[in-house]
């Protein structure tokens, strides 16, 4: 056999090795990273704004940020996303829709696909006999799929509302495994009377258990891809560990036409990461974001977060962040947002275009 064929074996036998590795290493105990898609964050409005929305969010992507914000709805919403990350190979798409059930409570359902598609497998281009034939190479797809179920409801207390979400967690790959997973989430949002606004989403609350299942004759023929890995079934189970996110924000405005609404996240982890703030029980990392509006019309959002401490080759460490950058436009209750995310590339993050669209349904009454 030769030796490009030889390396290039290796390389896709590792590729769905350490596909399955990703997903059940450490299983059965409590992992920093889970179901890190639903983390990603949804709406191109919020995304060029760093996420920093927690406590502003009211529109039918709260069902997201913080269901609080649903109570906000004043007729029934849709929201789209589109958006590709590493280099166009993986794709995020985003769905929700929301309605008033009243005048002082809301639902909503979201669903978010996060797949990579169209993933050469070519564990089998040797058969039995050595011999290579390149028909028995096929292509599988590796999908996360999050849906989630939003209620929300004003509080006696004037300026108090509050959310939850029960959410269920698919994940696909291939052939080789899936999961199913369910978790809640709970939030709050408050306005003062001075118009200062401060929200806390608290995710997985329960901690989010995932369950496995896999394929055991596929995985016996990739078991030996890596000599000294993965040789045992691994564990079936993984726990998502709670996350908080507590935000404040103010609007400003000025001349009737023009507004400024300033807000600042922290983002609570409960393990140690890379975060700016990070010690063994907890990590918090802060972001900041503006939008600038005119006649509530045309929109400019600029952010800054995912503050890191990233290690270097020599073993320092480097203070990074994330900058964005959207723009919006809203006319007759259409909403198209545009966010451009890592802007001048100052964190180890590659930078996406994202697209989004509401859709308020008032316009048709």
């Amino acid at each position: 056999m030769c030796i490009f064929v030889k390396k290039l074996l290796l390389k896709n036998y590792a590729i769905v090795v350490l596909s399955l590795l990703s997903t059940f290493a450490f299983s059965q105990s409590t992992r920093k990273y889970s179901n890190e898609f639903m983390n990603i964050g949804v709406d191109a409005a919020a995304l060029g704004m760093s996420n920093a929305v927690v406590s502003q969010t009211n529109d039918v992507t709260s069902g997201y940020w913080n269901p609080a914000g649903l109570v906000h709805l004043e007729d029934n919403q849709l929201a789209l996303m589109h958006s590709s990350y590493f280099a166009n190979i993986a794709n995020f798409n985003y769905i929700a829709y929301g309605m008033p059930l009243d005048d002082r409570s809301a639902v909503g359902v979201s669903l978010i696909r996060f797949g990579v598609d169209d993933i050469l497998d070519t564990t089998q281009l040797i058969d039995d006999q050595g011999n290579i034939n390149y028909d028995r190479i096929s292509t599988f797809s590796t999908a996360d799929y999050g849906i989630t179920f939003s209620y929300a409801r004003k509080l006696p207390l004037d300026g108090l509302n509050y959310g939850i979400n029960a959410k269920v967690i698919r994940r696909i790959i291939g052939d080789f495994a899936s999961s199913w997973g369910f978790g809640l989430d709970a939030g709050i949002q408050f306005e003062s009377k001075n118009n200062w606004k401060f929200g806390i989403m608290a995710r997985d609350i329960t901690t989010t258990y995932n369950t496995w299942t896999f394929d055991e004759e596929k995985f016996e023929t990739i078991s030996g891809a890596i000599e000294g890995q993965n040789q045992e079934l691994p564990e079936t189970t993984e726990i998502t560990i709670p996350k908080l996110q507590i935000g404040m924000s103010k609007q400003f405005i000025f001349n009737y036409d023009y507004s400024l609404l300033a807000a600042f996240d922290l983002n609570v982890r409960f393990a140690q990461t890379n975060d700016i703030i990070s010690t063994e029980v907890a990590s918090v990392n802060p972001a900041i974001g503006f939008q600038f509006g005119y006649t509530d019309l045309v929109f400019l959002r600029a952010g800054l977060g995912n503050f890191q401490n990233e290690l270097q080759i020599d073993n320092s460490t480097d203070l990074t962040f994330q900058p964005n950058f959207g723009v919006g436009f809203k006319y007759k209750g259409i909403s198209i947002d545009y966010a451009f995310t890592d802007i001048g590339d100052q964190s180890a993050a590659l930078y996406s275009n994202v697209f989004s669209l509401k859709l308020d349904f008032s316009i048709f009454r």
